[in-house]
Formats: C-alpha cells, sequence, structure tokens
C-alpha cells in the first residue's frame, strides 16, 4: 500500500515540477522544504489512519488524523500561499 502510495505522489510531484518549469513559475528552497514536511506528515496521517482502522480503533484513527493531518494541510497550503506571493510579486 505504501509503495502505491510513494508512486502516486512521485508521479504528482513529478507533474507539477513540469507544469511549473513550462509555466515558469519559480519556487525557493524553504517553500520545497515546507510542502514536502506538510507531504509527509499528511503520507504519515493517512498510512496511520488506516492502520489503526485496521486495528478496530476508530476513535484513535480519526483523532491522529484530526491531529496530525490538518497541521499537515496547513503547511501544504502556507507552501501554495508563498509560491504564489513570491511569484506574483516578481511579475
Amino acid at each position: 500500500m505504501d509503495f502505491l502510495i510513494a508512486l502516486i505522489i512521485g508521479g504528482i510531484v513529478g507533474a507539477l515540477i513540469l507544469w511549473m518549469r513550462n509555466r515558469g513559475i519559480a519556487v525557493k528552497w524553504y517553500e520545497w522544504l515546507i510542502g514536502a514536511v506538510g507531504l509527509l506528515a499528511l503520507w504519515f496521517a493517512i498510512s496511520n489512519y488506516f492502520g489503526s482502522l485496521d486495528e478496530f480503533q476508530p476513535s484513535a484513527a480519526t483523532t491522529f488524523l484530526w491531529m496530525v493531518g490538518i497541521p499537515a494541510l496547513v503547511l501544504i497550503c502556507v507552501a501554495v500561499f508563498l509560491a504564489w506571493r513570491h511569484n506574483k510579486a516578481s511579475a
């Protein structure tokens, strides 16, 4: 399951990089770092969610998804906003 998720995420990130190169969108190193940390935290939250459900712990799964998944989404949104603002200011 994790291998399949890694392939999907790798494909999406690769397509994103190609799309950004074609559009001329510049991204700073710290925006990539924030986005990668957010993506890894989201992957961790989803993986643990399904693992907890497999062990018949639905309340723990839901709590962990809220406690780790929401901050991961916030980090991803911050990275996207920073890149958007950075490119808007330079245009």
